[in-house]
Parts: C-alpha cells; structure tokens; sequence
C-alpha cells in the first residue's frame, strides 16, 4: 500500500509510455521502504532516495497494466546504423524523376489522383503533386489513407494491418489513382490500403509508388513506379526520414542488433 504524507508532488510520466498523465503522490518519502511500490497509471515506481529533496527519488521498475498486474519492461532493441542510402538531394532528384515517369505513363495529368498512405506517404504526394502539376500546367488532387497497425514494427510475426475510417480528401470514383508509400515490403500495407481504398469508390485504375523497394514480400504485389531498389537482409530497417514528418531528410539503412 502506498504511504503518503506531506505536499501532493506530480509523477513524471512513465518513460515508456510518453504523453500519459501519472497519479498524484507526495513529495516527502522519509517514511516509504525500498519495499514499498507507488502505482501510476501505467508504471510502478520505487523510491531509490528517501531525501526529500532528492529530484532521483524514483525509479521504474516494470509495468502496471489496467487490470492491475504488473508485467516486465520489454528492453528496447539495439539498432545499427549502417550507411545512408540517400541525402537530400537525392531524395529530390528521384521524385523528379518519378513525376516524369508518372506523366510519360499517365499520358498527361488530366485523371490522376495521388494518395498517400499515413504517415511518410502523404509528403510523398504532396510533393510528387506540385512537380507533377509544374510539368503539366494542372493542379492534381490530393489525398490521405490512414492505416493503423497493431504490431512488431521490427518483424513481421503478428501483423494486423487495419485500416481507419476517413475520407480520402477527393472523389476517387472512376480516377486513376497513384497510392504512395516510402518503403515497399512484406505487401501487407499495400494490402490494407487497397480494401481502404475501394470502401471510399471504385478508380478507373490504381498503381503503386514507393520511395525504396525492399524485398521479402509476402504477398503478390508490385511498385510500378520505384525510387530505388535496395536489398536487404530480415534484420535489416529501412529508415526513411522527411522534412514534413522527421525534421530532417534521408533514408538511412539500420541494422537490428540482439
């Protein structure tokens, strides 16, 4: 049970779980044990310093879950930087590639329509819009697919794309359209983002960009438009970092290490 005397003091949140707003204990622990355990919302913490003044009073030692028990931290696994793929400038000149390849197949402009997948997709198409809409004279439509996972983002063992309900951002009956992803793997995104993208109409046609195709699929899918092809081992990460989303612009290649 835990004791609590003196002025009410916040808990910082849980490292593990940022954003979560922890239960209120107080400031002073010269009664507390090392036995004795102060639950948050999702953290159980244990006082390591009985000085009042001690800004390290706490420590986290596991996890409370909201039924009640506690479960071991999971350590986080160590990733390697292996080399940079792409800069900036590289990044750049693909996508202008990229946009000639989609007018030169498209024959123009007129019908396209660019949908991104959530997250480092949408840049992908905003971008690939405004070059394509500088060559052609147009303006080409926009939109967002928002696909949520509940996985490994580290393997693939237990993925479960599904998708979330939202509107695209545009009529996408009888449009041809172009859905755009960063890094090409396994297929299952793609997977997902087709069923979404079928809920919201039925297109003319779809086809497929991706900034970087991986391998190792596991499903019979395909880019018809790739900014680079790169192989890789099952332990190896494609990192893909843009201004928008990262603050920073590259595509780094990572390597998972035990």
């Amino acid at each position: 049970m835990t004791k609590t005397i003196g002025a009410p003091l916040e808990l910082p949140n849980c490292p593990d779980e940022p954003g979560v707003t922890d239960i209120r204990i107080h400031r002073k622990f010269t009664h507390l044990s090392a036995s004795d355990a102060i639950y948050s919302q999702r953290c159980l913490w244990k006082p390591i310093d009985f000085h009042p003044a001690s800004p390290g009073c706490l420590q986290t030692v596991g996890h409370v879950s909201f039924e009640g028990r506690m479960s071991e931290s999971k350590p986080k696994p160590t990733l390697r930087e292996k080399g940079r793929l792409m800069s900036a400038s590289e990044i750049e000149r693909t996508l202008v590639r990229l946009a000639h390849e989609i007018v030169e197949k498209n024959n123009g402009a007129a019908n396209l329509g660019l949908v991104g997948i959530k997250r480092r997709g949408v840049p992908l198409a905003e971008r690939l819009a405004k070059l394509i809409g500088a060559i052609e004279k147009t303006t080409v439509d926009t939109g967002v697919l928002d696909i949520s996972f509940y996985r490994d983002d580290l393997s693939t063992s237990g993925l479960r794309p599904t998708v979330t309900p939202g509107a695209i951002g545009f009529d996408v009956n009888d449009r041809d359209i172009i859905l755009m992803d960063d890094v090409l793997y396994t297929g299952r995104t793609i997977r997902a983002a087709l069923d979404a993208l079928f809920d919201h109409g039925r297109p003319r046609s779809v086809q497929l960009l991706v900034l970087i195709d991986r391998g190792w699929r596991e499903l019979p899918i395909e880019a018809q438009f790739i900014g680079r092809k790169v192989q890789t081992t099952d332990r190896e990460i494609i990192e893909v970092k843009f201004n928008e989303v990262d603050q920073q612009e590259q595509v780094l290649l990572v390597e998972r290490v035990d």
